[in-house]
């Protein structure tokens, strides 16, 4: 009777020194089909590239390098400190399972709890009040106004262009986390205001930067991202982000302004205050579950205030 043969045990494949630069756009180009995904991702790791450079290897990340990174975003709010450095542990985890990285550079940094206000709406009159501001672009006014009417996230509205756009039917394209497509769908401040803002352009972007777009280099966005008439690039989500910021601090009476997500959040709260179903809000805002709608179906600080004048009725006496 023979012996069996030997089995045969791969040896493991020898791996060298991997860029990070190389390392990155590997990482990033896994959220091709995902673009808001790639967008947070990128911010966070193109700060992590600047502070090492590209060349540096992959394999020689450690504590110290991510934790000088997120010194950054020391003084900021912990959902932003949440946000990048889940975007460094995730660049950590993938090279670790390529074999570029054999320790977890995060291993020392934990999460910030974050401390959650029970309303984040922002009231409706003051929300009126930014949307007609002149001292504010066409273009913010026009991106603020559509994120509160659709209640979609701010990154795929960043990411339409303009063959998406339904004009006839008020709803434009959008793509969705994991690649799928959806409409969503505006009301008539947004119809009257896009053709200004688009001024007869058929292509390109919907929002366009400020400036034209690199031509070359590292910079250089991709040709489906700058307007083929003007060169500008697309809008980035970091600077509508901060463009907003600054702008709701003229109209927050705590000086502090608001995020761009609290528009789609303002969105559905106002939505379910006119007594819209959980069902309802769940076709608007396309989330996946009814269950994390529970914080916009509850009604909040303007309800509660509306309720107080109207059971005030020493208040009506003197009204009469």
């Amino acid at each position: 009777m023979s012996e069996p043969a030997a089995r045969v045990i791969p040896l493991p494949r020898a791996v060298g020194p991997v860029p990070l630069g190389v390392a990155v756009d590997r990482f990033l180009d896994r959220f091709r089909n995902d673009p808001g995904t790639r967008t947070t991702y990128a911010e966070t790791l193109a700060r992590l590239t600047a502070a090492v450079g590209e060349a540096f290897p992959t394999g020689q990340l450690s504590c110290e390098v991510y934790e000088a990174v997120m010194a950054r975003w020391d003084q900021r709010a912990a959902n932003t400190w949440n946000k990048h450095l889940s975007a460094l542990n995730s660049f950590a985890a993938y090279a670790r399972r390529q074999d570029w990285l054999t320790q977890d550079p995060g291993r020392r940094l934990e999460r910030r709890k974050v401390t959650r206000d029970r309303d984040k709406a922002i009231p409706r009159a003051r929300l009126e009040k930014l949307f007609t501001d002149n001292r504010f672009a066409l273009r913010e006014r026009v991106f603020w106004r559509l994120a509160y009417e659709t209640c979609a996230r701010a990154d795929e509205l960043l990411e339409l262009d303009v063959p998406d756009l339904d004009v006839e039917f008020r709803r434009g394209r959008v793509g969705e986390k994991g690649g799928d497509t959806a409409y969503v769908h505006w009301e008539t401040p947004t119809a009257r205001l896009l053709p200004r803002l688009l001024a007869g352009r058929t292509t390109g972007p919907v929002f366009l930067a400020d400036r034209r777009a690199p031509a070359s280099g590292k910079r250089a966005p991709a040709l489906a991202d700058i307007d083929p008439v003007t060169g500008r690039g697309r809008l980035s989500y970091p600077r509508a982000e901060y463009l907003f910021k600054q702008a709701s601090k003229l109209h927050d009476p705590h000086g502090q302004g608001y995020t761009l997500h609290q528009l789609r959040h303002s969105g559905l709260k106002h939505l379910a205050e006119k007594g819209r179903s959980a069902f309802e809000l769940q076709a608007k805002s396309r989330h996946k579950h009814l269950g994390t709608l529970g914080h916009y179906v509850q009604l909040g600080e303007e309800t509660s205030a509306r309720i107080t004048a109207e059971n005030d009725e020493l208040s009506r006496r003197r009204r009469r």
